[in-house]
């Protein structure tokens, strides 16, 4: 057993107390699931009703740990809603937009009154009863507006709660902490430091009077509600990621997983170093089960998207305490829906914002290759698509009709190989896009890789530019040397054999990193080096408005873009893991700010283009032959 398994399952080795079973539970039984799996089964669904807790039992029949006595963790939160909640989700709305995902968005707004602890199965309802008596007791002590005040650093942005008001929130812990250990014999740590509502955390240090001027504009005096929430989440994953599936997948192999579009897959970070590129393996959290998927049918979720609500009860002051249903965390005490409201100060503040977004003077676009014939056919596709006297023929219909004509050996394009099929559909497609987008792109630089330079071809002749804009190859755009399986640097066309084959090239542009000062198995803060010496002399030497565009490699978006807006390289080792989930035309944007030499990174101005795999097929095969 794994140590971090085994410090799980102590943590749940106190012996089990005897209590009447619940309705719910009954019914479970007189269906015929044991106990421990039917109080597990409630607890995953918050106990709300027979038929949740059944289709949780149904979907969990293949579920390897369906057995294991480890519990869900929980933790009680201080929710805000009405008015003053729908202010915050447009914030949250237009931080992310504006600013990118931080730490924040991976959960709702929120107070923390007892931060997550464990809790066995069969004791979560004395949880409820706590709970429910808690509030009950304190809604006339409850302030009738919590006094909010906004804090901003570097890294963090929030409102903090006064200190006359954070104590009666402090006590409201304490009390929660005090029952549920006694009856419900677990350990609950309350919230006794200074108690806040975070808007933004671990953010991009230049986004700070950004979010400023939107924090700005919420009301922290706004009419709200509050109500306290008893949450959970499976502690297994606490420190994974989440993706959730944007299509169905089947599987077409014993070892991969079945997905519906919508769930929820856990994936550890940690474990994908030998998983095949382009796959992931996880755990879903509608199933329980494990095994690989495509990444690119996936998405990044939300830390808190599989979390459970339980009970929420609202602080009345003056009245008894209203329950409210998980499902309208916006209804009033009288039972009204409350309709989310648009800030007029906030859309003034974006008016103004997106007025200043029209100065903006240039823009650098970085883009992965389209898909390389040898992602497909592998390494050695070549030898698939060479007969006996060495000419090239098409030995399936996803290798390119043909290859360019290059003075060396043909065995060169196996260190250096050309687009598949589908990937000069991709670059083309996503040249059109651009068009449609009317992205008016003023310079393209490649790396000397041919998958690059055809990339820039395409997408140029989807934006009908390839008779306007001429390709600069600069070979300081080369991916990290490291990740070159044969070792040594890979024996690039020519510019000559490339303008022979018709890619638009600019014979008359020099380089700024010649080709023979790449080396083979650079260090990574080599590679960087040379990375953030290439961007910088790309923006110096294309002072004129509109877009920079940039085709390189995976590796190329992290390397040409951090240094650019101002953030340190990442380590190595979470570097890899974040190229290695960079698809086919993954592409990141930068803006240039009014004041100038500061830029932003923002959306980019096409969607990104998602496909399944489509493997080879032999009609022999099942369809003549047994």
């Amino acid at each position: 057993m794994a140590v971090a398994e085994t410090q799980l399952y102590a943590k749940v080795a106190n012996k089990h107390r005897s209590k009447s079973p619940s309705v719910l539970l009954e019914s479970l039984l007189a269906k015929g699931f044991p106990a421990h799996i039917a109080q597990k089964a409630l607890a995953a669904t918050g106990q709300k009703t027979i038929e949740e807790a059944a289709k949780w039992l149904h979907s969990h029949c293949n579920d390897p740990s369906l057995d294991d006595p480890i519990p869900q963790e929980y933790a009680l939160y201080l929710c805000p809603t009405g008015c003053f909640y729908n202010r915050l989700q447009e914030f949250w709305k237009e931080s992310k937009r504006q600013c990118g995902k931080n730490r924040a968005h991976e959960i709702f707004p929120h107070v923390t009154l007892c931060d997550f602890f464990t809790c066995e199965d069969q004791k979560v309802e004395l949880l409820y009863d706590t709970l429910k008596q808690i509030v009950n007791n304190f809604s006339q002590k409850f302030p009738q507006t919590i006094s909010l005040s906004l804090h901003s650093s570097t890294s963090y942005l929030g409102f903090f709660i006064s200190d006359s008001h954070a104590n009666i929130l402090k006590e409201i812990a304490v009390a929660f902490s005090s029952e549920a250990s006694a009856l419900a014999d677990c350990h609950v740590k309350p919230c006794l430091k200074q108690l806040h509502l975070t808007l933004a955390h671990k953010f991009c240090p230049h986004h700070q009077k950004t979010l400023e001027q939107l924090a700005k504009c919420i009301n922290p005096g706004e009419t709200c509600q509050w109500v306290a929430a008893l949450y959970s989440r499976d502690m297994r994953f606490v420190h994974y990621q989440t993706l959730r599936a944007l299509f169905q997948y089947k599987p077409q192999n014993i070892d991969e997983l079945m997905m519906n579009a919508g769930d929820f897959i856990y994936v550890d970070p940690t474990q994908q170093s030998d998983v095949s590129e382009g796959w992931v393996i996880g755990t879903s959290h509608r199933t329980g089960c494990r095994g690989f998927l495509p990444e690119n049918y996936t998405e990044r979720a939300n830390e808190s998207d599989t979390w459970v609500k339980h009970r929420e009860y609202a602080f009345v002051p003056g009245s008894k305490f209203v329950t409210q249903s998980a499902n309208e965390p916006n209804v009033k005490p009288n039972g009204e829906v409350h309709n989310p409201v648009t800030s007029r100060s906030v859309t003034n503040i974006l008016s103004l914002q997106l007025s200043q977004n029209a100065t903006l003077r240039r823009g650098v676009l970085v883009m992965r290759h389209g898909e390389r014939v040898d992602q497909v056919f592998g390494k050695s596709w070549l030898q698939q698509c060479l007969t006996a006297d060495g000419k090239y023929y098409r030995a399936d219909l996803n290798f390119p009709p043909t290859l360019p004509k290059r003075k060396d050996s043909m065995k060169h394009f196996e260190q250096d190989p050309p687009l598949s099929c589908c990937g000069i559909f991709q670059s083309r497609l996503i040249g059109e896009a651009l068009l449609d987008q009317e992205v008016a792109v003023s310079y393209i630089y490649s790396s000397p890789a041919l998958r690059c330079v055809q990339t820039a071809h395409l997408v140029l002749q989807g934006l009908k530019l390839d008779q306007k804009v001429k390709i600069r190859v600069e070979p300081g755009l080369f991916e990290w040397t490291k990740w070159e399986a044969s070792k040594v640097i890979p024996n690039f066309m020519t510019l000559t054999e490339l303008t022979e084959a018709s890619y638009k090239i600019d014979t008359s542009y020099r380089s700024n990193i010649p080709l023979s000062s790449l080396v083979p198995s650079e260090s990574y803060e080599d590679y960087v080096s040379r990375s953030s010496a290439a961007i910088k002399q790309i923006i110096t030497a294309c002072p004129n408005k509109g877009v920079i565009l940039i085709v390189g490699h995976g590796s190329s978006l992290a390397s040409f873009t951090r240094p650019l807006i101002g953030l340190p390289a990442k380590d190595s080792s979470d570097f890899a893991q974040v190229v290695r989930k960079i698809p086919s035309l993954g592409m990141c944007f930068c803006e240039e700010l009014k004041e100038g030499n500061k830029w932003q990174m923002v959306n980019p101005p096409v969607k990104t283009l998602t496909h399944g795999a489509n493997a080879a097929f032999n009609w022999r095969n099942g369809i003549v032959e047994d």
